[in-house]
């Protein structure tokens, strides 16, 4: 049961060949025997797993249906869950548990899923290779000594591993497209609003956005049918109808527009994923899209811009951690600014701490005219590149991420490195485009994923063609040996 993926375990508990009970029962069984190995769980749930899993099962016999009533996921540790222990992967928030669901999380459970727990990241989604978290690094099932990719790389690895079928997580700069390259996965990061972040622990307000993580863009569909949708709580939230994302999935990509910009292909990127792109385009055109080369010219300036913007939302959402309402608290304070001092180095580890000073610096007298203020002018320039990008294409397509996943370690006394990983990523959160990433091959044994981007709310037409280029090839099929 453990290879099915959503689509496949919807149909198996219609047609009544197992039930959500004994399909749980044989998840948890196997988190427990193999994650250890691979440290993607921050907590298992595993008495409400089976209360939902019964009540769904309840529900099925009543006659009700729907794709997700009774499926298993699990829920990155930023998505608040009532009464569960809610991290962020930090010291910070180690002893805290959430009075409330997150709008995902109860919009979830509604439709029936069960959760089996929550999923380790990088300390308040800060990081792109998941070694930031308090609860150690997690592991890349295809090779067990290089990273799975950040900030959801526990929800990346669980699924990598057939330990689920899929899993939400957050994309503040590529957080699920990366992870998704790195691990054999689909992952969609919507348009900015189109998911509530009302419950979802903030790190960059502007950029952050929830989305899924699975096997398959069917799958995807599924899942971001259950998350999508207009939240009252979330200011942010835009009320705009959700189509049937599994509605569209056979359209025919005749004619489609692809438009894949050279500025994709310079220096940095590994020339064996250049060719795996390319192949991919290749299989794209048989399914009748047209090609076309565009320019993307602001993006050189993208990664200092989003190393701008994000560390100054932290520093101010961070701000709330200060040892004296809820989360970590130093022993023994002397007064009120060593409670807050050492609650704060205490708490945060340094990756948060150097993202809080350098916004902090960014946002100050003097220097937030220099920094803050041409970082949001680029961040305008990047939409604009793309506005007029998509009068001419219809989806843009190029490698998610510049190189294969690195050895653990191997770019931790340089954060730098680990930051123009990002490259191709983040200029989807800085304008709050929808972007994709899906399986497209193997480099040395290690998956590579293919990037799409498309107008806003435009998600249906990701999910189709990474559909239709998954009915023709058979990367996203590949399992992890010893998973």
């Amino acid at each position: 049961m453990h290879h099915m993926t959503l689509a496949e375990i919807a149909r198996g508990l219609a047609d009544k060949k197992f039930s959500s009970e004994e399909l749980t029962k044989t998840l948890l069984a196997r988190i427990a025997q193999l994650d250890p190995q691979l440290n993607s769980f921050i907590s298992l749930t595993e008495e409400l797993a089976m209360s939902q899993a019964k009540a769904a099962d309840a529900r099925r016999a009543n006659g009700e249906t729907g794709a997700l009533l009774g499926a298993p996921i699990a829920h990155k540790d930023l998505f608040c869950t009532q009464g569960i222990r809610t991290s962020c992967g930090s010291k910070m928030l180690d002893n805290f548990k959430a009075p409330y669901d997150a709008t995902v999380v109860a919009k979830l459970a509604a439709a029936g899923t069960v959760t089996l727990g929550k999923t380790n990241m990088d300390e308040f989604a800060m990081g792109s290779a998941n070694e930031s978290s308090h609860y150690g690094a997690v592991k890349n099932p295809w090779n067990l000594a290089h990273v799975p990719g950040g900030s959801s790389g526990g929800s990346a690895a669980a699924v990598a591993a057939r330990l689920l079928p899929a899993a939400t997580a957050t994309d503040t700069g590529g957080s699920i497209r990366q992870p998704a390259a790195f691990t054999n996965l689909t992952g969609l990061k919507p348009t900015y609003g189109r998911v509530s972040r009302w419950g979802m622990i903030a790190y960059a307000s502007s950029l952050d956005q929830g989305g899924p993580l699975a096997r398959t863009a069917e799958d995807c569909a599924i899942l971001l049918q259950g998350m999508a949708g207009f939240d009252p709580n979330d200011s942010t939230s835009i009320d705009e109808p959700v189509p049937d994302y599994s509605a569209s999935l056979n359209d025919s990509l005749q004619g489609l527009r692809i438009g894949v910009p050279k500025e994709y292909f310079g220096a940095g990127l590994d020339p064996r994923i250049a060719d795996l792109v390319q192949n991919s385009i290749k299989e794209l055109e048989k399914l009748g899209a047209i090609i076309k080369q565009i320019s993307l010219p602001n993006m050189q300036h993208a990664i200092p811009a989003y190393y701008v913007i994000a560390p100054a939302e932290a520093s101010s959402n961070l701000s709330r951690f200060d040892g004296v309402r809820f989360g970590y608290r130093c022993e023994n304070p002397q007064n009120l600014v060593d409670l807050y001092k050492r609650s704060r180095g205490e708490g945060f580890g340094a990756e948060v701490q150097r993202r809080i000073m350098v916004g902090t610096y960014a946002l100050s007298a003097g220097y937030y005219d220099a920094y803050y203020l041409k970082a949001q002018k680029i961040r305008r320039l990047v939409k604009n590149d793309f506005m007029a990008a998509f009068n001419e294409v219809d989806i843009i397509l190029g490698p998610t991420t510049p190189n294969p996943a690195w050895k653990l370690g191997a770019k931790n006394s340089d954060p730098i490195a680990e930051y123009l990983e990002d490259v191709y990523t983040i200029t989807a959160n800085l304008a709050g485009l929808p972007g994709l990433s899906m399986p497209a091959g193997f480099v040395d044994g290690l998956p590579v994923g293919v990037q799409l981007l498309a107008p806003y709310f435009q998600e249906g037409r990701l999910l189709n063609v990474a559909h239709q280029y998954q009915l023709n090839t058979d990367w996203h099929t590949r399992t992890p040996t010893g998973f």
